[in-house]
């Protein structure tokens, strides 16, 4: 073969497996599983996906803030699909640790390890212990700033040295992420599957798929042939600033606390007078709720643990889903001044509260401010409407009426609606969400057409246009709605000069993909044009 035709060889990876500990790399004793020292060897080079035979150079790693360097033995996966070979070292901290043991100094070691290190490879696999996997995962998320490099922690239910485990593809597939795809984040890789770091939660003890990012899809997944990455979740920094670190989380004054049936104030006034506690992560009922109403004993706990400067953070007991204003005990706690806590996860929320906490010249009114703000992707910042903190600490009830409002028109309850409406003295049928739907646009395409006809005899307009540029009756043809259709014609309503064209196709029987529409659909559509 002529050499000018000669294969083009990608350059190699180069990846660092840093090993804190975990069952991943455990071996069985007399006592049990023990954690066990040269993973590499023991683990890994028998293996011949973790090693093509080749046995290359050395890699150099740094042990310590001095900058010291030491050499250590290095291996080189098979090529991959994508026809380029991970290179990879270990290294393994000097007291392997057990999850269920960390704190904010293993963090810190962990962080340290990544900094150190941090222009010698292209990126980091971290082997660590699932009890506390989702926590480090968040922790990390926070402690480093402006991360340009994919940093994977993993770890397994079943040890790499058992006949059946998961150990193998958990670590193979993290080390093909991370030496193939720029993915700037901290993230989890479990069971096929690429979370954010701070979105996850373990939700099994001895299911190989034991975690779960309940309130965002995953960044990517593994399949038999190739690895589907979600590049539009992808967070990245957006600061010009070079790569730092943020140690000595401040998790010793710090607490979590679950709301129970029947729980009595004064538990919760005493976890909050302890000596030193700054920030307090609640998990509440539901969208954020809790037992009793604005002048109850718990609530002037609350209120008056806030006065004392302690940041009190309200999230969700339930595994999926967000605290809102929506019902009234949620409503009450955010004008006590206790923080929505959005969708994040406890974890997210607890590591979170801790750094911000150990910020210099943290306050608690800064703190409290930040916490309802993502900073790595942590929370689904939210809409005005909806759950909205306010920079005042107190939530209007417009706000919360107008919320409710688009849930009872969501669930199709006409009584509810006359309810909420009958109840607030502001005008509230042309106000508007955050994408500027009005109650009409959500009448216009929910399930009960008598709220619309409702809506529309109290004089709610019907041409408003939501933030896509869209009039309620499109709304109503865009969901085959045809009494919808109608109701709105009937009260004069007309598409707008912008949405004629899309209109047009759909009436055509095209939807702009190229895809049919149903006959029923396309009459729906020729209905609206008139």
């Amino acid at each position: 073969m002529d050499d000018n035709f000669a294969e083009v060889q990608l350059p190699e990876s180069r990846v660092l497996i840093v090993i804190t500990g975990g069952t991943i790399c455990m071996q069985k004793s007399e006592n049990g599983l023990i954690p066990a020292r040269g993973f590499l060897k023991a683990g890994l080079a028998p293996r011949p996906c973790f090693n093509d035979g080749s046995y290359p150079e050395p890699l150099e790693i740094v042990i310590d803030d001095k900058g010291t360097r030491k050499a250590v033995q290095s291996l080189r996966c098979p090529k991959s699909t994508y026809d380029r070979r991970v290179r990879y070292c270990v290294l393994e901290f000097d007291k392997l640790l057990d999850s269920s043991s960390i704190d904010a100094a293993g963090w810190d070691q962990i962080a340290k390890t990544i900094y150190r290190n941090y222009q010698l490879f292209d990126g980091f696999v971290v082997l660590h212990g699932t009890d506390s996997l989702a926590y480090t995962g968040s922790a990390l998320s926070f402690m480093l700033h402006n991360l340009g490099k994919p940093v994977i922690l993993t770890g397994s239910q079943a040890p790499m040295m058992e006949l059946q485990n998961d150990a193998q593809d958990n670590l193979l597939s993290s080390l093909i992420i991370a030496g193939h795809f720029m993915i700037p984040e901290v993230c989890l890789f479990f069971n096929f599957k690429l979370f954010r770091g701070n979105r996850t939660t373990k939700v099994s003890a001895d299911d190989f798929q034991a975690f779960a990012s309940p309130n965002i899809a995953p960044l990517a997944t593994i399949t038999s042939l190739r690895t589907k990455v979600q590049w539009n979740l992808v967070y990245r920094p957006t600061v010009v600033e070079p790569f730092n670190i943020q140690t000595k989380l401040d998790t010793a004054h710090v607490a979590c606390l679950r709301i129970f049936p029947g729980m009595r104030p004064e538990m919760v006034d005493a976890v909050l007078r302890l000596e030193g506690l700054k920030g307090l992560v609640l998990e509440t009922f539901g969208a954020g709720n809790t037992p009793g109403g604005p002048d109850s004993a718990m609530t002037r706990v609350l209120a008056d643990a806030v006065k004392r400067g302690i940041v009190i953070v309200n999230v969700t007991q339930c595994l999926s889903g967000s605290v809102s204003p929506l019902y009234a005990p949620a409503t009450m706690l955010g004008r006590a001044g206790v923080v929505f806590g959005q969708d994040m996860t406890s974890e997210a929320a607890l590591t979170k509260l801790a750094y911000l906490l150990a910020l210099p010249d943290a306050t608690p009114e800064e703190v409290s401010k930040r916490m309802s703000v993502s900073i790595r992707g942590e929370l689904t910042e939210a809409s005005r409407t909806h759950f909205e903190h306010p920079k005042s600490g107190t939530l209007t009830p417009e706000l919360s009426n107008l919320t409710a409002l688009g849930y009872a028109v969501q669930k199709g309850n006409l009584q509810q609606t006359r309810d909420i409406i009958r109840g607030e003295p502001r005008w509230l049928l042309n106000d508007a969400d955050y994408n500027l739907n009005t109650p009409v646009h959500l009448a216009a395409s929910g399930p009960n057409i008598e709220i619309l006809r409702d809506f529309l005899a109290q004089g709610a307009s019907i041409h408003l246009r939501n933030r896509n540029g869209h009039t309620p009756l499109f709304l109503a043809a865009a969901a085959g709605l045809k009494d919808h259709v109608d109701v709105l014609l009937d009260a004069g309503a007309h598409l707008h000069s912008d949405e004629m064209a899309s209109a047009r196709l759909h009436a055509s029987g095209e939807d702009g993909d190229g895809n049919g529409v149903a006959d029923g659909h396309a009459a729906v559509w020729a209905s609206a044009m008139g």
